[in-house]
């Protein structure tokens, strides 16, 4: 089912709702009683609120959300639906908690005057700083209800011209700065191209574009953070792994150890313990100034 564009406030109140439900999840309160509880403290005058209910009874049931959001395309966007999919997927390594604080932030910036382009540049780099596959996520970003037509096919035929062409090239190509060049080379055409122009980019994403052609895409994305205030994307925490145990989760480890060596040890005949005898080939010398008392 197609979505569509929502009020403002139900986009305030789905930043609430991202933000407040990745919160509660680290201090290790289980997702069923999360959405039992934060339907209550949602505006009531939204619709997020029946929403979260109809995700609690599908989680109840299937243990995922994703397929409840996939349920309520007309509420919640396929890019949203993509995020919480490949985090809730057996095989990922996409965690929720990064999926629930993507969401936040895109709800966020919904909520405060989004443009296509820098909704656009947000989306693509979620996908491709996660990993999440630019084939289903170019698809869900198509799919979104804020981009017009000229949009949606771009994006579709960026999922094949990626592969060939650069990000940077094809940001460039679409983009008021690649048109004035165009028409400063061809002065002539200059009036014809201003009518038939179908620049989706404007001039300054157009620069940075260019400027960044042959580099990672990483660098595009930051410079059009840092000079035009695209939203930030959420980045990847060390890994799990390198967090030390507590000290007394260590001690203990330490001592089942040293009693799993011990056993070992006697089911392979006895501890030998003519290692632990002091090696020397002279015989103690017990003279008498050596006894006590003397």
């Amino acid at each position: 089912m197609a979505g569509t564009l929502l009020d403002r406030e139900e986009y305030v109140e789905q930043e609430y709702f991202f933000r407040v439900y990745r919160e509660r999840l680290l201090e290790g309160v289980p997702s069923q009683e999360i959405l039992q509880t934060i339907h209550e403290e949602i505006l009531a005058t939204t619709r997020l609120p029946m929403a979260i209910d109809f995700m609690r009874t599908e989680i109840l049931h299937s243990g995922r959300i994703c397929s409840a959001m996939e349920r309520l395309g007309h509420y919640f966007t396929p890019f949203q639906t993509f995020v919480m999919t490949r985090c809730e997927d057996d095989e990922s390594r996409f965690e929720q908690l990064t999926a629930l604080q993507i969401l936040e932030l895109e709800a966020r910036y919904r909520a405060n005057d989004p443009r296509p382009a820098g909704l656009f540049v947000y989306q693509l780099e979620c996908v491709a700083r996660n990993r999440l596959g630019y084939t289903d996520g170019l698809r869900a970003i198509a799919e979104d209800p804020l981009y017009p037509e000229d949009w949606r096919r771009w994006i579709l035929r960026m999922r094949s011209d990626l592969g060939t062409l650069e990000l940077g090239d094809l940001i460039y190509r679409v983009s008021d700065h690649a048109d004035a060049r165009h028409r400063s080379l061809r002065p002539a055409a200059g009036k014809a191209d201003d009518a038939t122009s179908s620049a989706l980019f404007g001039e300054q994403e157009g620069r940075i574009a260019r400027a960044n052609i042959g580099r990672d895409p990483l660098y595009l994305f930051a410079a059009l953070q840092r000079h035009l205030g695209y939203p930030s994307v959420p980045r990847l925490k060390a890994a799990e792994s390198e967090q030390k145990l507590p000290g007394f989760l260590e001690m203990r480890l330490q001592k089942i150890e040293q009693k799993l060596k011990v056993m070992e040890m006697e089911t392979r005949g006895g501890i030998d313990l003519s290692r632990f005898y002091r090696k020397s080939d002279q015989p103690p010398d017990f003279s008498q100034h050596d006894l006590p008392g003397n």
